[in-house]
């Protein structure tokens, strides 16, 4: 792995993972606790429409694909609000409605095109530097409007009744999570995939989940497992070269049910002990 360092993609490659696994780490903590994962899905299957988009129009991939996985976020978080008990159904059209938008987007556009099966399966390999400050930016970004609605978070993902007698605006406060969910999901596209995306999101938060005592340390511990993730499934794809994404999730998988394993042993012998 060591010997991997000398090149440069390696390198921004590394990069890319840390700081998609600070992002999802953050962002996957309040996915986990919000209880909002399939929400979560349809933003990330929504956002292949604004793919579709960006190949159409030539558009550069940000533009595009933010752009539309925002809007279509805003309305799944608003359906979510206001329709609780078919916000499922609503959502899933939208997901399905935007993947199809995608798909006939790309249909229509003139020529081959290759880079497709990266906004699928990841392009981690592949990212430029360029892309690196842009997440850099959004980590920064990310963490500091979370630091600074830490309590108002903490809130309205515990007990919202109890948010919105305290006085705080569940509402916006809900909208912008939701909306930097979606800027989260568009820049990890780039790094595991469309398919992928929603593993590394709530892998590493549900395996915290139960032994953090706060919030933060879940979001720390989330950030610090997904690096371990990354930085190994990275390894293992330069090691027998296979894709880096689904190297980095098969590695979160198989920690994922080694620790529900162990979970079901350890409550096994505690029972038989009593």
């Amino acid at each position: 792995m060591f010997d991997a360092l000398q090149y440069e993609f390696m390198r921004n490659a590394i990069a890319c993972g840390l700081l998609t696994s600070i992002i999802c780490g953050i962002m996957g903590t309040l996915v986990v606790v919000n209880r909002i994962v399939f929400l979560s899905g349809g933003i990330a299957h929504a956002a292949y429409g604004g793919i579709g988009l960006a190949f159409f129009f030539r558009w550069p991939y940000l533009i595009g694909t933010l752009g539309f996985s925002f809007l279509s976020a805003m309305i799944m978080a608003a359906v979510s609000m206001k329709a609780k008990h078919r916000s499922d159904t609503i959502i899933g059209v939208i997901w399905a409605i935007g993947m199809a938008f995608g798909t006939i987007l790309i249909d229509l556009t003139p020529g081959y095109n290759a880079d497709l099966m990266s906004y699928l399966f990841g392009s981690i390999l592949t990212v430029p530097r360029f892309d690196l400050y842009i997440m850099l930016g959004i980590a920064i970004l990310i963490s500091v409007i979370v630091t600074f609605f830490y309590n108002d978070l903490l809130a309205i993902s515990y007990d919202e009744e109890f948010a919105r007698i305290r006085g705080i605006p569940v509402v916006p406060i809900y909208f912008m999570m939701i909306g930097m969910l979606a800027l989260t999901i568009v820049m990890v596209i780039q790094a595991v995939g469309l398919l992928l995306v929603i593993a590394l999101l709530t892998i590493p938060p549900f395996i915290l989940e139960k032994y953090a005592k706060s919030l933060v340390q879940m979001m720390v511990g989330s950030s610090l497992l997904g690096m371990i993730f990354t930085l190994i499934g990275l390894g293992l794809s330069y090691r027998f070269n296979l894709t880096s994404g689904a190297c980095i999730i098969m590695v979160a998988g198989g920690f994922f049910f080694v620790f529900l394993l162990f979970e079901q042993v350890f409550i096994y012998l505690q029972q038989n002990r009593s």
